[in-house]
């Protein structure tokens, strides 16, 4: 979001200073006509003076086009989000398997790998009782890490981390 306040501030930036040297610039292409400057070398100051402009009208096009490039274009701050989100996802993660028993972590991890897998297809990869499973399942729902909803004659589970 930062990126498209910084692309607006440098688009209207851009078009204020860009349009105060165009103003200048066409004032000194009127005054040199009017006093026939160009053959002459009386006129070297206003000659200068439109040098000077084109430059200053080119910077400020290329901060006019930096500004529509941030404003439109740029995506980095979005990806950068994405990846930090799921940086944060991972640690909050970590930090929970270190807290969890061996039985919590292993099925936690199987819930992690395939979200939304049935209670019986759980049973059958971490090879435990239906009894232990129900247990330990209904202790990491308790602490808000899983959540169960009902799927036909099982429950499907899902990480809350």
């Amino acid at each position: 979001m930062e990126n498209k306040k910084l692309g607006i501030i440098l688009i209207i930036i851009g078009l204020v200073v860009g349009s105060l040297f165009v103003y200048y610039s066409i004032k000194l292409s009127i005054q040199s006509k009017e006093l026939g400057c160009f053959p002459s070398e009386n006129c070297i100051g206003i000659e200068k003076g439109l040098s000077v402009s084109h430059v200053a009208i080119g910077i400020f096009s290329f901060i006019f086009a930096l500004g529509f490039y941030l404003l439109f274009f740029n995506k980095t701050e979005d990806l950068l989000v994405k990846r930090f989100g799921d940086e944060r996802e991972n640690e909050k993660f970590n930090f929970a398997m270190k807290l969890l028993n061996p039985f919590e972590a292993e099925i936690l991890k199987k819930i992690r790998e395939q979200d939304g897998i049935t209670q019986n297809t759980l049973k059958l990869r971490v090879n435990m009782s239906k009894a232990k499973l129900s247990y330990v399942l209904q202790d990491l729902e308790k602490r808000g890490l899983i959540k169960r909803t009902q799927k036909g004659k099982t429950l499907q589970i899902f990480s809350k981390i």
